[in-house]
């Protein structure tokens, strides 16, 4: 994917040593909510760490909430123009320093213990590439509706292999594993497969599933991050396109990784697809107005599904 030309403007620097990890947190037009996503990771037990935020051209009040913030450890960059989401979340992996690097939306939030506890996990066992967690999730005002959302099954918990992962999100036909916010990476792993390449609406499960050419999984099946699920703008017709862009990926990565992809992952792809649409639907729902009737139903819906599992489903 070709990248758009942009000058990059740094505004603040930054500790002078190279750190352990880079929180990196791309930025387009979240005024209400960065404000929050930086206040819950300036508030991490772990300490050693640059926050890079990249502001990808705003046009609300996103760059001068980040100026509000007087912190060492953050690496404040402008861009002279809007690039696309893929391609910005790359540009800011690219100005990470660190040997760690955790990407997160600019309205989600980690847990105090979160990077205390994945960095552990990294430093323990240098063949683990990725590490990631739980979440609970929130509306604009905060509220957690739902906990426990992610790593559903059994496979997805503590170490794993790239044959395990792989099956997994295939028979899922989605995105099991968790968002940006919920994971942490290798750098090198990252470079290794080439980055974020796949669609937005598939791009973190795109990495997942490529960094585990070049190292484990490990899943920790606690709630250390937070995702936020807010009004967005989404029409139908890109609701659709959400959902034919998701079967596309699950159908890349049974080429792709068709020497551990069995039949029988397929055949349980193909009879999980109204599952998946109904679940994508339900997300959207929730990602209306809080108050409002379908976000209600939605956030039902959502907590009665994330309630522990008692066994493990196929």
């Amino acid at each position: 994917m070709p990248e758009t030309e942009v000058d990059l403007t740094v505004e603040r620097t930054g500790q002078a040593h190279v750190p352990a990890v880079s929180v990196c947190v791309p930025l387009y037009n979240k005024e209400t909510f960065v404000g929050r996503t930086i206040a819950s990771l300036l508030a991490q037990t772990f300490t050693d760490f640059e926050l890079v935020v990249l502001e990808n051209a705003s046009t609300d009040g996103s760059l001068e909430m980040v100026r509000g913030f007087d912190d060492p450890r953050i690496v404040l960059v402008r861009s002279s123009s809007t690039v696309p989401m893929i391609e910005n979340y790359n540009r800011i992996v690219g100005l990470a320093r660190a040997p760690l690097i955790k990407v997160i939306n600019a309205d989600d939030q980690l847990e105090p213990t979160a990077l205390e506890r994945q960095v552990a996990v990294l430093e323990s066992d240098p063949d683990v590439a990725m590490v990631t967690c739980r979440q609970s999730i929130i509306d604009e005002n905060d509220e957690v509706f739902a906990r426990g959302h992610c790593l559903r099954t059994p496979d997805l918990i503590g170490r794993q292999d790239r044959a395990t992962v792989v099956r997994r999100v295939v028979r899922h036909g989605s995105n099991p594993i968790g968002n940006p916010g919920n994971v942490l990476f290798r750098r090198a792993a990252f470079d290794a497969c080439g980055g974020f390449r796949a669609h937005p609406f598939v791009g973190d499960v795109g990495l997942w599933v490529e960094l585990v050419r070049h190292g484990h999984y490990y899943g920790i099946p606690e709630d250390l991050a937070v995702f936020r699920c807010a009004p967005m703008s989404h029409s139908t017709s890109t609701r659709a396109a959400n959902i034919v862009a998701q079967r596309r990926f699950i159908h890349s990565v049974m080429r792709t990784h068709r020497d551990v992809v069995r039949s029988r992952d397929r055949i349980l792809s193909v009879l999980r697809i109204p599952v998946t649409v109904l679940g994508s639907q339900v997300f959207f729902s929730a990602s209306t107005g809080a108050g409002g009737l379908p976000h209600r139903l939605a956030t039902r819906v959502m907590a009665a599904r994330n309630r522990p599992a008692a066994h493990h489903p196929a």
